[in-house]
C-alpha cells in the first residue's frame, strides 16, 4: 500500500497496537481509546472521563489494559465497565505513558519522572511491572524517561525506549516476570531519541523520534537500516499486517494539542512485518 494518511484531526495520538486486523490508540488529550480499520473506519472503544490514557495492551481474557496518566493506574476494560488494575502511584515518579503487555497478561509500564510540560529537569524513572492479578513489583528505577517497549517473540527478553538517554535497553525475563541483566540494545543517532518503538521479524526496531521529525530502524547495536523523514514530530509506531502506522503531530503540550487538533496517523509500508509484543 501507497504512503496515505489513515486518520486525522486527533488531538494528540499514543500508544498504537494492531489486534484483530485494526490499529488502536490513544488519542491522549481527547482522552478516548480509539480504533480504525485499514480503510479508516473509526470507533470510539471507550473515553476517560478525568483523565488521559496512553498505552494499550491486552490480557489472555480479552480485557483491554489502558494506562490512566496522570491518576498513575492500569485500568481494566471488560467491553462494558471500567475498572482500577492496579494503582502505581506509590511507586511511578511521574505521569505514567507507554506500556507492553506480553502474552501472559503481565505489563511493564514507564513513566515520564518529571513534570515535562513545565520544563523540570529530567531524572531517573522507574520501570514497573503488574502481573494479571494486579500484583505490583518496582523492576528499575534508573531509566532516563522509560517510554515505548517490545519483547521479543520467544518472551525472554524486554527492550525499553530511553528516551532522555537517547538509546535502547535491554533486559532479560525471567520465568516469573522479573527482570534482570540490564544493558544497550543500541543507541540513537543524536540529536534522534526514541519515543514509541515497535519491533519485526527479522529483529530491527523502529523508533519514532520527535526531536528529528522521523522513525528510524535499527538493529542491535545500532545500525540504521532505515530512515523515513516525516514533516513533522513522530511519538510512535505499530507494525500492522505490510503496513508501518506512524503517528504524528504539531504539537505536545495538552493545551496546544487541544486547540490545533492536528494530529495524525501517518502509513508506510513495511519491510518486514511485526514479531513479538505488543
Amino acid at each position: 500500500m501507497s504512503e496515505h494518511v489513515l486518520l486525522s484531526g486527533l488531538c494528540f495520538a499514543e500508544g498504537p497496537r494492531w489486534r484483530d486486523g485494526a490499529l488502536w490508540l490513544s488519542d491522549m488529550h481527547a482522552q478516548q481509546v480509539i480504533r480504525v480499520t485499514p480503510n479508516g473506519e473509526r470507533t470510539t472503544i471507550v473515553t476517560l472521563a478525568d483523565d488521559q490514557p496512553s498505552g494499550l495492551g491486552w490480557l489472555p481474557n480479552g480485557d483491554l489494559l489502558i494506562v490512566s496518566m496522570t491518576r498513575r493506574q492500569i485500568l481494566r476494560f471488560d467491553g462494558n465497565n471500567l475498572a482500577v488494575h492496579a494503582d502505581l502511584s506509590h511507586l511511578a515518579s511521574g505521569h505514567c505513558n507507554d506500556m507492553v503487555v506480553d502474552l501472559n497478561g503481565r505489563a511493564y509500564i514507564g513513566n515520564f519522572g518529571f513534570d515535562l510540560h513545565n520544563n523540570a529537569k529530567p531524572k531517573p524513572a522507574e520501570l514497573i511491572r503488574v502481573d494479571p492479578n494486579g500484583g505490583i513489583f518496582l523492576e528499575d528505577d534508573d531509566l532516563m524517561f522509560p517510554n515505548g517497549s517490545v519483547i521479543t517473540p520467544d518472551g525472554k527478553t524486554l527492550i525499553v525506549a530511553e528516551t532522555f538517554a537517547s538509546r535502547m535497553t535491554m533486559f532479560d525475563i525471567a520465568n516469573n516476570g522479573a527482570l534482570t541483566n540490564k544493558r544497550i540494545w543500541a543507541q540513537l543517532p543524536r540529536p534522534a531519541v526514541p519515543d514509541g518503538i515497535c519491533l519485526d521479524e527479522a529483529g530491527g526496531i523502529w523508533s519514532a523520534s520527535p526531536t528529528t521529525n522521523e522513525c528510524i530502524r535499527q538493529l542491535i547495536g545500532g545500525e540504521v537500516t532505515h530512515r523515513i523523514a516525516l514533516e513533522r514530530s513522530a511519538y510512535a509506531c505499530m507494525i500492522g499486517e505490510e503496513n508501518l502506522y506512524i503517528l504524528t503531530s504539531g504539537a505536545s503540550h495538552p493545551d496546544k494539542c487541544r486547540t490545533l487538533r492536528d494530529a495524525a496517523v501517518q502509513v508506510y509500508p513495511a519491510p518486514y512485518p511485526a514479531a513479538g509484543c505488543p
